[in-house]
């Protein structure tokens, strides 16, 4: 009965999925763009998000400008990344 029926998951309803953009990636955005804040409508703007996603910031890459950058969450890494870099980071 087993292989003719099998078992599947089941999907949590109260799970929060982000988007995840590394510091790379805005490290490239402020290059390109000359950028010295980085907020929801600007990844929206260079097609990185769309309208209801949820941001969070990873720690891949490394960032060298200083930066405000305004997301709905961090990784630690990614958090002291950019304040050592000697930006900012605003929690929404």
């Amino acid at each position: 009965m087993q292989r003719r029926i099998p078992k599947f998951g089941f999907k949590n309803i109260n799970r929060v999925e982000y988007v995840g953009i590394n510091l790379d990636i805005l490290q490239d955005l402020a290059e390109r763009f000359k950028l010295t804040a980085i907020d929801i409508e600007t990844l929206r703007e260079h097609g990185l998000v769309s309208k209801k996603d949820l941001i969070k910031i990873l720690g891949r890459g490394e960032l060298t400008t200083k930066l405000e950058v305004k997301a709905h969450a961090f990784s630690a890494v990614a958090q002291k990344s950019i304040e050592a870099a000697g930006g900012s980071i605003v929690k929404l």
